[in-house]
């Protein structure tokens, strides 16, 4: 494995995502290509990410992946509450998780924020820092398509309930009033 870091950052954003998907929340772009359409390009991204990770070619575009996975990871703690704990963030509250989710949750950004930060300061290349800040960069993109995420699963958990977090489901009954 020629970047370890790097392929706990990939391995970490699958984490993420499966996280939510589990939770009843979604994933990244379901809004926009439908459900299997999304898993089967994160599916593709992840195997690319993970090969390039254990090859060590594409170093610019796994920088950029390294940097957007931070910059996406770091999203949360801009929309949503957070505190201090022991001198660590953690969310109080995230759209559609349950409080029962949340502190499972917190454990999974936290590694995936680690790891991503791990492969950018030792695993990026001086000609591919560019694109690992052209990555980070993606946090403003990712935090709007995140918000329009949320409005639209709350409007599918009204309309399918039984397919929808609990969480999502009370907050779409609640915006109905």
């Amino acid at each position: 494995m020629k970047r370890p870091f790097t392929a706990l950052t990939a391995l970490g954003t699958a984490a993420h995502h499966g996280y939510e998907l589990r939770a009843g929340v979604g994933i990244v772009f379901e809004p926009f290509l439908g459900r299997r359409r999304a898993i089967a390009m994160w599916s593709a991204i992840f195997a690319y990410w993970l090969a390039a990770a254990r090859t060590g070619r594409d170093p610019r575009l796994t920088a950029h992946a390294n940097g957007a996975a931070l910059g996406g990871a770091l999203v949360h703690f801009v929309l949503w509450p957070w505190e201090l704990r022991r001198g660590i963030p953690a969310l109080t509250e995230a759209e559609g998780l349950t409080a029962d989710q949340l502190p499972a949750y917190n454990a999974v950004l936290r590694c995936w924020i680690a790891a991503a930060a791990l492969a950018l300061a030792f695993e990026t290349p001086r000609d591919a820092r560019a694109a690992a800040v052209s990555g980070m960069l993606m946090g403003e993109p990712l935090r709007r398509s995140a918000r329009h995420h949320f409005r639209w699963a709350r409007e599918q958990a009204r309309r399918e309930p039984g397919r929808w977090s609990p969480a999502l489901r009370l907050s779409a009954a609640g915006a109905g009033r």
